[in-house]
């Protein structure tokens, strides 16, 4: 990917010489990730985005996978189900945290045997939160050493997670950048980024990581925000800058679920679009399971599903 940094003297003449995402191509891909429903009613709402966001004809759609595998079946029934019943490459994630090498290979290998060629490999988060990773006496030390570990089962498509303001557990950025490439030395086919909500992070990391000896895909994670509390709480869970205008935009709204709907989207087209004018052509969407959102940006993305297409989701 050919990425301009910053280029905003080019993107202020395009904003003054046309509106906002006017007649943009189109030639972006996404791709889109959900979690496992609780109930049967989350079920029925997770079901009904896949449909409507498939007309986009996603790369792949993800499904995560509780700290400490607490939602392995839900997520391997999730998936299945995807992999089964649409068109769409469907990816699971997997984890390292307390499960052995051997427990990880049962998981893979159903996994392999149910059609599903995509893991995203991660080390995971212990299942008490603020607690200290500590890896399976005889489980994979962190993602790169379960990227390998994958790549000995199937030829697995694998992603992996970047952070453009560093992971918390880093002791430096330096580090945090040294493990990705060992990720990607170990086999990893792209990485996709936590969420952020400043294009220059994510372009300045993407700049460090070339200078880091890294040339794959390093795919930008954009999640919506519509509950602004919530995202400050896994803000300061995993690292990303909050800008303190984000929540002045927010202000007088927690009685207003459809402007805040708007304010959301708002947001981050914007960031989209600033994405785009950097070079940027591939986007991963955190849903949080609701489709509104993620469709509207893709759309203004200049994404279209066929009419036919269209007509079966509304």
């Amino acid at each position: 990917m050919n990425s301009v940094p910053f280029g905003q003297l080019e993107e202020a003449r395009r904003a003054l010489d046309a509106p906002l995402f006017a007649d943009v191509a189109g030639d972006a891909t996404v791709s889109f990730e959900f979690f496992p429903p609780k109930t049967e009613k989350m079920e029925e709402t997770l079901w009904a985005s896949v449909q409507t966001l498939k007309i986009l004809k996603p790369r792949f759609v993800s499904v995560t996978y509780g700290a400490g595998g607490s939602t392995r079946e839900r997520t391997h029934n999730t998936v299945a189900r995807i992999a089964k019943e649409t068109d769409i490459p469907a990816a699971a994630h997997l984890t390292c945290v307390e499960a052995s090498k051997a427990e990880i290979a049962d998981v893979a290998n159903a996994y392999w045997d149910d059609g599903v060629r995509h893991i995203v490999a991660l080390r995971g988060d212990p299942p008490v939160a603020g607690a200290k990773f500590q890896a399976h006496p005889d489980g994979y030390q962190n993602a790169a050493d379960l990227v390998a570990g994958l790549k000995k089962l199937h030829p697995f498509e694998i992603s992996v997670a970047a952070y453009p303001e560093c992971h918390p557990d880093s002791e430096s950025a330096e580090f945090d950048l040294a493990n990705l490439k060992a990720k990607f030395d170990a086999g990893a086919d792209r990485a996709i980024t936590q969420f952020f909500f400043s294009p220059e992070h994510y372009f300045r990391f993407c700049d460090k990581a070339r200078a880091a000896g890294i040339d794959a895909e390093i795919v930008p994670g954009i999640m919506p925000v519509s509950n602004f509390a919530a995202t400050q709480r896994m803000s300061a869970m995993c690292n990303t800058e909050v800008p303190a205008w984000m929540g002045r935009l927010f202000e007088g709204l927690d009685d207003h679920p459809g402007a805040r709907q708007l304010v959301a989207a708002t947001i981050a087209a914007e960031m989209c679009r600033r994405l785009y004018a950097g070079g940027v052509r591939q986007f991963h969407f955190y849903t949080l399971n609701r489709a509104e959102l993620s469709f509207a940006i893709c759309h203004l993305l200049g994404l279209r599903g066929d009419k036919a297409g269209l007509e079966k989701a509304a």
